[in-house]
């Protein structure tokens, strides 16, 4: 396996999160902006690593498989460190909207790959919205603390809910195209 520097972009996602875990149950007052900067790091070298395949073409079929893995495991431990520290019905139903079309889309995708149908089921521009926004929110989310007057958590709960929102939008349409695929007998 050759490790392209996306992945390796990618693997040291992986491995923040832990180190995010851990900054977010010190004892300490700052360790909410310390989890945040980790998450929005972690975010940005999501966009660094996407980049650079593309611009250098450093494609990987290891790349491609591992990359969505990464952005699915920061964006549930990250929800989970949330919903442990704001444990509401509304912060949970969020999260678990956001979890679960994560796992069934996923799911969706291997099964239309298994199918040899994986080209109906690609990311639209719709679910590279959901992504930015999501992102934001849960940065907001850990952040926590108003800045320069902006209550900066409050935000984030109104963007983790369109976040929600646009997910199940992404997910609908992510299941319409399969749709075919998934009603054929056999």
């Amino acid at each position: 396996m050759n490790l392209t520097i996306p992945t390796m972009l990618t693997l040291f996602r992986i491995v923040l999160i832990p180190v995010l875990v851990v900054v977010f149950y010190l004892p300490y007052g700052w360790t909410n902006i310390a989890a945040a900067a980790i998450f929005i790091f972690g975010a940005m070298t999501d966009w660094l690593d996407g980049w650079i395949a593309r611009r250098y073409g450093m494609y990987s079929a290891f790349g491609a498989f591992l990359d969505p893995v990464a952005d699915k495991l920061t964006v549930a431990f990250a929800l989970l460190l949330v919903v442990e520290r704001h444990d509401t019905p509304w912060m949970a139903l969020l999260s678990a909207v956001i979890i679960g079309r994560e796992i069934t889309i996923s799911a969706l995708r291997e099964w239309m790959a298994q199918m040899g149908a994986h080209g109906l089921v690609k990311v639209a521009g719709l679910g590279k919205l959901k992504t930015i926004v999501q992102m934001t929110a849960i940065s907001c989310l850990l952040f926590e603390e108003n800045l320069l007057g902006l209550p900066v958590f409050r935000i984030g709960e109104w963007l983790l809910a369109i976040a929600a929102a646009l997910t199940l939008w992404s997910g609908f349409d992510y299941l319409h195209a399969a749709w075919p695929t998934m009603r054929r007998k056999g």
